[in-house]
């Protein structure tokens, strides 16, 4: 497993996404996952399920300290003392201690960014995380978030697949020493993996087209992916991704499908969003 080392941060480079996932279910699902070889497991307050995220962690048996756990705080709780109160409830419906990351899950126009920052800092001084780090934070805010914050973010998460560019935010990450976590990292299956380019690389390396984008997103420096899947035989598909390479050709290939911007994920509260 490829590790995306961010100021003293350890991302293993592939996790699983755990949106919509509910019930036993979703308990099943992270225990599968663990046992699969996952180290890495995203969920967010809004998600609702970071109770059965706790508990498929403590049901696959695994120590603790192998895990890389990641959980985000909602839009609209980034004040001072709504962020803190937030974050203290995800801890405690988790169940297994300090996560590793907490993230501000989307940004708020309506509060002033630095209060945020702050309150997300005091995450780390309160116990309740090891690194914080921010979502859906588009170029200019991430160096306006990385200077005004006492401690590193390590982490911009953020949609990224082949029909959607993030040079500038990639850039921005890069700049300032953070990873970029992508999500929806097979654009939702459909289109993406239909496309001939993919499917070419596919037949090339016998591998699913699912593989190839996962892969193409890895080989590039500080760029990780958590692909959400309710499918057990999908997660070790998703995992077997470091036994080949892209050829230069079908890496340029896949990158130059990104200038569609076809981006998944629009809602009214989302942020002016970079072109690029």
């Amino acid at each position: 497993m490829k590790i995306i080392e961010a100021h003293g941060a350890r991302i293993p480079s592939i996790g699983l996404g755990t949106y919509t996932l509910e019930g036993e279910t979703c308990v099943d699902m992270v225990a599968k996952a663990i046992e699969a070889g996952y180290r890495h497991i995203d969920t967010a307050r809004m998600y609702g399920n970071e109770v059965q995220v706790g508990e498929g962690i403590r049901r696959s048996g695994i120590d603790r300290g192998e895990l890389f756990v990641t959980t985000k705080v909602w839009w609209t709780d980034l004040t001072e003392d709504a962020l803190s109160a937030s974050a203290h409830k995800a801890i405690e419906a988790l169940g297994i201690g300090a996560v590793d990351l907490i993230l501000i899950h989307w940004p708020n126009r309506d509060v002033p960014l630095e209060e945020s920052i702050d309150a997300l800092n005091r995450t780390v001084a309160d116990g309740l995380t090891h690194h914080i780090g921010v979502a859906n934070f588009t170029s200019a805010m991430v160096d306006e978030a990385c200077a005004m914050s006492s401690r590193p973010l390590v982490c911009n998460q953020v949609e990224y697949h082949p029909f959607l560019s993030q040079d500038d935010v990639l850039s921005a990450c890069r700049r300032n020493e953070m990873a970029m976590i992508a999500y929806s990292p097979i654009g939702q299956g459909g289109d993406v993996l239909g496309h001939p380019v993919i499917r070419e690389a596919a037949e090339a390396h016998g591998k699913s087209p699912a593989q190839i984008v996962l892969r193409w997103e890895i080989e590039q420096d500080m760029v990780g992916a958590i692909p959400r899947t309710s499918n057990p035989e999908r997660l070790r598909q998703n995992l077997e991704i470091f036994d080949f390479a892209l050829t230069e050709a079908e890496h340029a290939a896949i990158s130059d499908l990104t200038r569609r911007r076809a981006r998944l994920v629009d809602p009214s509260f989302a942020p002016h969003w970079d072109r690029a």
